[in-house]
C-alpha cells in the first residue's frame, strides 16, 4: 500500500482517494475507516426523542418500515432522515448489503446464516437481532460472506 500526500493551492478542502484496480476487502476496510473517521453526518432519534450521533460502522441494520427508515445498533432503535436506497449507495464501503426491498445489514455484523426453514433464510446478526434474506439477495451474501473468510 502506497500513501502520499499533495499539497496544492488548487484544494479548498480536504480530499482522500483510495485508488486500485479493484473492489477488495482491503480496499472495503480502508474505506470503512475513513467513513468511521470522517463521517459524523448520521443522526438518528431514538424512542424517547433524543437526537443522537450515529457511527455507520456501529449499525446492524437499516430498515424501512412503514414510512420510516431506522437504523439498529447494537442496543438500540433509531429513526433515521433519508432513503433505504441513499444509505444502501452511501455505506456500501462499510459493508452493507441489501438482503430484502425493506433492509440492508451490515454483513461484518452477521452471526450465522440458518438455512434449515424451507423456503427462507434467517439471517442472526452478533446481537442477537434476527432477520430475512429474500432468496434474491442471498447469493450475493453469501458471496461476500465467503470473500471475507478469504481474506
Amino acid at each position: 500500500m502506497q500513501i502520499r500526500s499533495e499539497i496544492n493551492k488548487r484544494y479548498t478542502e480536504l480530499e482522500v482517494h483510495v485508488c486500485n484496480d479493484e473492489m477488495t476487502d482491503e480496499v472495503r476496510d480502508v474505506m470503512g475507516q475513513l467513513h468511521s473517521f470522517f463521517d459524523t453526518s448520521l443522526t438518528g432519534t431514538d424512542e424517547i426523542g433524543n437526537r443522537c450521533l450515529l457511527r455507520p460502522a456501529e449499525i446492524y441494520s437499516f430498515y424501512a418500515e412503514g414510512q420510516k427508515v431506522f437504523a439498529l445498533d447494537a442496543t438500540k432503535k433509531y429513526t433515521v432522515s433519508g432513503k433505504l436506497y441513499e444509505l444502501e449507495k452511501d455505506y456500501e464501503d462499510l459493508c452493507f448489503v441489501r438482503i430484502s426491498k425493506s433492509e440492508i445489514i451490515n454483513y461484518k455484523k452477521i452471526r450465522n446464516l440458518d438455512l434449515s426453514l424451507t423456503g427462507t433464510i434467517k439471517v442472526v446478526m452478533k446481537n442477537g437481532y434476527e432477520t430475512f434474506s429474500s432468496r434474491r439477495n442471498v447469493a450475493r451474501l453469501k458471496e461476500l460472506l465467503l470473500k471475507g473468510k478469504k481474506g
